[in-house]
C-alpha cells in the first residue's frame, strides 16, 4: 500500500483538548491506526496509508467538534471514535453526544456515550418494557436510573422502584446480622449509589419518605400490582423463571420497566435456569418489549474494562467451538 500525506485544520482554541495532555490523544490515534501526525501552523499533517491517513483525519475532525460543543473530550471518546473508524462510522459519536437524559446533583450531563446505548435510551422511550442486557460497564443499571429520574421529574410516574435478587445469600437473609433494612442494603448498595449521584442524598431520603422510591429485594415483590410506576428489576440473570414471571406479571397501569442482566456472570446454584435467559425467549416477538443487547464496544468504564470483557468473550467462544467439535 502506497503511504500519503492529508492534512486537517484544528483551531489553536481547541487544540490542546483535542491533543489532550502531554498528546496523549494524537498518540493513541498514531498507535491505533498507524499513522503519523505531525502539527505545524495550526494544521495536523497525517501521513499513512489512505485508509488510515482518512480514519485518522475523520477521529480527529470528530473529536474537534466534541472539543468546540463540550470543551473536553474524554478518553472514552477517543477509544470509541477509534473503534468506529474501522467501519467509517466515528461521526457516529456526535450524534449520540447530543442526547442529554438528566444531570447529575453537580451539574454533570448524562447521556449516552455509544450507539448501543443511545438505542437502548430510545427502547426505553418508545417501550412499556425493555430488557437492556450486556457486560459490565455498559451502563445498563445507570442509564435506566437516569430515565427513571428523568420521568418522575416530569411527573410522567408518580414512584420509582428498583428491585435486585439478593441470590448472593441464597436469599437466606435471616442470616445476615441486624435489621431488615441492614440485610438488604448489601445488595442493592448500587442502585443507592446511583440515586444519589442523581438525586442527592437530601431529595433521595425525602422521596423514601415519602415511599415515592421504594428500594427492596425481588421477593418482596410477590403479591403486589404496581401501577404509575417506573420500576428497574437489576441483575435479572439471578433470577429463577418463577421469579422473573412473578416480576413481569407485577406490572400495572402506567408503568414502564427496564430489567438489566449480564448473562455472562450467573450467581444461580449449579444447573438452574436463569429466568433472564427463558424471558428473553419467551417474550422475543412481543412488539410492547424491546431487548437491547450491549456489547464490549459499549463499555464505558476504564478501556482495561473493554478488553478484560473482550478477552473473556473470546475466551467463552472458544471454548464453545471446542466443545462442539467434541475435543
Amino acid at each position: 500500500m502506497s503511504v500519503i500525506e492529508s492534512s486537517i485544520d484544528v483551531p489553536a482554541d481547541i487544540a490542546p483538548v483535542v491533543f489532550g495532555q502531554l498528546d496523549a490523544n494524537i498518540k493513541k490515534i498514531e498507535k491505533a491506526l498507524r499513522v503519523t501526525v505531525i502539527a505545524r501552523d495550526g494544521r495536523l499533517k497525517i501521513i499513512g496509508t489512505d485508509s488510515a491517513a482518512g480514519a485518522a483525519g475523520g477521529v480527529i475532525s470528530t473529536l474537534s467538534e466534541l472539543a468546540r460543543r463540550n470543551g473536553i473530550v474524554t478518553e472514552q471518546n477517543v477509544d470509541y471514535a477509534l473503534s468506529l473508524a474501522e467501519e467509517n462510522r466515528e461521526a457516529e459519536v456526535l450524534e449520540v453526544d447530543a442526547d442529554v437524559i438528566a444531570r447529575t446533583i453537580t451539574g454533570k450531563p448524562i447521556k449516552p456515550k455509544t450507539i448501543g446505548q443511545k438505542k437502548y435510551i430510545q427502547a426505553i422511550r418508545d417501550k412499556m418494557i425493555v430488557f437492556g442486557v450486556g457486560p459490565a460497564g455498559t451502563g445498563k443499571t445507570y442509564l435506566a436510573m437516569a430515565m427513571a429520574i428523568s420521568a418522575f421529574r416530569a411527573n410522567e410516574v408518580g414512584r420509582i422502584i428498583l428491585t435486585r435478587p439478593a441470590i448472593e445469600a441464597g436469599e437466606k437473609l435471616g442470616f445476615l446480622p441486624g435489621d431488615l433494612q441492614s440485610k438488604v442494603d448489601p445488595y442493592l448498595r448500587p442502585l443507592y449509589d446511583a440515586l444519589f449521584e442523581i438525586m442527592g442524598p437530601e431529595s433521595f431520603s425525602s422521596n423514601m419518605e415519602k415511599g415515592l422510591i421504594e428500594v427492596a429485594p425481588l421477593a418482596y415483590m410477590r403479591g403486589r400490582t404496581l401501577d404509575n410506576a417506573f420500576i428497574i428489576l437489576d441483575e435479572a440473570q439471578n433470577t429463577t423463571p418463577s421469579q422473573m414471571k412473578m416480576f413481569l406479571t407485577r406490572i400495572g397501569f402506567g408503568s414502564k420497566v427496564v430489567v438489566t442482566g449480564d448473562q455472562t456472570q450467573k450467581d444461580l446454584p449449579r444447573d438452574t435456569v436463569s429466568g433472564l435467559d427463558v424471558a428473553l425467549r419467551v417474550l422475543s416477538r412481543v412488539d410492547e418489549i424491546g431487548q437491547i443487547r450491549l456489547t464490549a464496544q459499549d463499555v464505558v468504564r476504564h478501556p482495561l474494562v473493554q478488553k478484560i470483557v473482550r478477552a473473556y468473550e473470546e475466551y467463552e467462544m472458544a471454548k464453545k467451538r471446542k466443545k462442539g467439535s467434541g475435543k
